[in-house]
């Protein structure tokens, strides 16, 4: 049974009690206000849920964040004109006349509460009109989760984890954005946002407590924007010391609510995949990793980002086959960062695409190239890499590779380590998926795609030079001899 401390100075406790709520408590606000820390914390520790005036000075920003870090749920108690304070911090608000309401909050009960974000952050559901059901309308039936996966040595999976989720994002959907990193979390930074709010151990503590909803994860979570595109953030852990809080029953509670609350939720997860049984004699007690573990388990897709030079190939190769162990028979996409020419010499592609077809039986590898003016462009101002340089070539290539990779994969089509069926080659799907920068156009019978303008190739003359192409003016004069 939930336990209620009740501060709004009225009769409320008294009302609750009858109808079986377990009120451990009541006070006024103002004593709540005047509590010193200790003090509050003692009083929360008690509850599981608080009921605070939604238009008293209680409500500010260091009580939330109190409340979060013990996983106390907050329900504001205001009329229908004096919810706007509570509605800027985000909070579930009832009528304080009808205590059924507020007994209905309490237990979770979605229909007495109201959520205080924007109409896009309602709980995702596949609503298809009149008789079209979720597979006719192109979607998941469920929201999808995509782990994104790196050896260590930063080969950039945060940067691609972003990306990915930004390309999501486009066309309207819901996506969210996970940091589930337990050693060296960075979303949050990279982003520009703050790494002391709730984000994803305030969920998987709601999610311990059988608490957590779409509701809650929309209050906790952050909002970035990308252009027109809107992610929702989950802010990961601000130290790493903190790992013992993303325990893998919580994580994966939270990942199952997330399926509920998003179309697509992207998580980056850390490179240790080593299991801590293996070390430890203690067999009862939290694991490091368990998070990393939770998350490729609960993945519906599995992208492994490796660096384009010869000791990030070798690090990606050497983990692969761990990784699959782990994924079981989740696809895995095989994606390289920062391709360049410099670390491998000429045909960089065809050495990559050899050495992952001969050493781990990869048939199909997708290439992100270098552009580190982009990715510099968007550290400095915390910002997305396809906000900061729309036309960037690292933007057009992963968009490439959701088309092809990403959206095949999550839409059901046969899929594996190698991104093919064995012993047949497969031809590049972006051609015959819809994704939102593709374009169908029929043509008789048939259906061709129209490429996007970034990656069409550029109409040439009867000659067979480019139209594009300025042609070199002649030198007047005579040359010196």
């Amino acid at each position: 049974m939930t336990r209620v401390l009740v501060a709004t100075g009225d009769d409320m406790s008294d009302r609750l009690r009858r109808c079986g709520v377990d009120v451990v408590g009541a006070c006024d606000a103002a004593d709540l206000a005047a509590s010193d820390s200790d003090g509050l914390s003692r009083l929360l520790t008690s509850c599981d849920a608080v009921l605070v005036p939604g238009d008293h000075g209680v409500l500010d920003a260091a009580f939330i964040a109190r409340c979060d870090r013990g996983g106390v749920r907050i329900v504001a108690l205001a009329e229908e004109s004096r919810r706007s304070r509570a509605h800027a911090f985000g909070l579930a608000c009832v009528a304080s006349a009808d205590v059924w309401d507020v007994v209905d909050a309490l237990a979770g009960g979605l229909s007495a509460m109201e959520s205080a974000a924007e109409p896009a952050d309602a709980p995702w559901t596949v609503g298809a009109s009149g008789a079209e059901s979720a597979a006719d309308a192109g979607i998941p039936r469920r929201g999808q989760v995509i782990a994104v996966w790196g050896p260590a040595g930063a080969p950039g999976r945060s940067t691609v984890a972003t990306l990915l989720a930004a390309e999501l994002a486009r066309g309207g959907r819901r996506v969210a954005l996970v940091d589930a990193d337990v050693h060296a979390p960075s979303l949050a930074l990279t982003l520009g946002l703050s790494d002391e709010g709730p984000g994803l151990a305030a969920a998987c503590r709601s999610a311990a407590q059988g608490a957590l909803d779409p509701q809650e994860l929309s209050r906790v979570a952050q909002i970035v924007r990308a252009g027109d595109e809107v992610m929702h953030v989950l802010a990961g852990i601000n130290r790493p010391s903190r790992w013992p809080e993303l325990a893998a029953d919580r994580v994966a509670a939270a990942l199952a609510v997330c399926r509920d609350w998003v179309e697509y939720t992207v998580v980056d997860v850390g490179a240790s995949l080593e299991r801590d049984e293996e070390l430890v004699s203690d067999l009862d007690g939290p694991r490091r990793n368990a998070a990393t573990h939770a998350v490729l388990e609960a993945a519906d897709l599995v992208v492994a980002v490796g660096a384009a030079d010869p000791l990030g190939a070798s690090r990606l190769l050497r983990g692969l086959a761990e990784l699959q162990a782990h994924a079981g028979v989740t696809p895995v996409r095989v994606l390289v960062n920062r391709l360049r020419a410099g670390a491998l010499g000429l045909d960089a592609r065809g050495q990559l695409r050899r050495a992952f077809e001969r050493f781990a039986d990869v048939d199909e590898v997708w290439f992100l190239p270098v552009d580190q003016r982009a990715a510099d462009a968007a550290l400095r101002d915390a910002r997305v890499v396809s906000d900061a340089v729309p036309r960037s070539p690292l933007v057009a290539a992963a968009r490439r590779f959701v088309g092809e990779a990403v959206v095949p994969a999550l839409n059901g089509r046969p899929h594996g380590l190698n991104g093919t069926l064995r012993g047949v080659r497969g031809t590049p799907t972006a051609r015959t998926v819809t994704a939102p920068e593709w374009e169908l156009e029929p043509e008789g019978d048939a259906t061709h795609v129209v490429l996007p303008t970034v990656l069409r190739p550029r109409p040439r003359t009867p000659s067979g030079t480019q139209t594009d192409r300025v042609a070199r003016p002649q030198r007047r004069g005579r040359r010196s001899a």
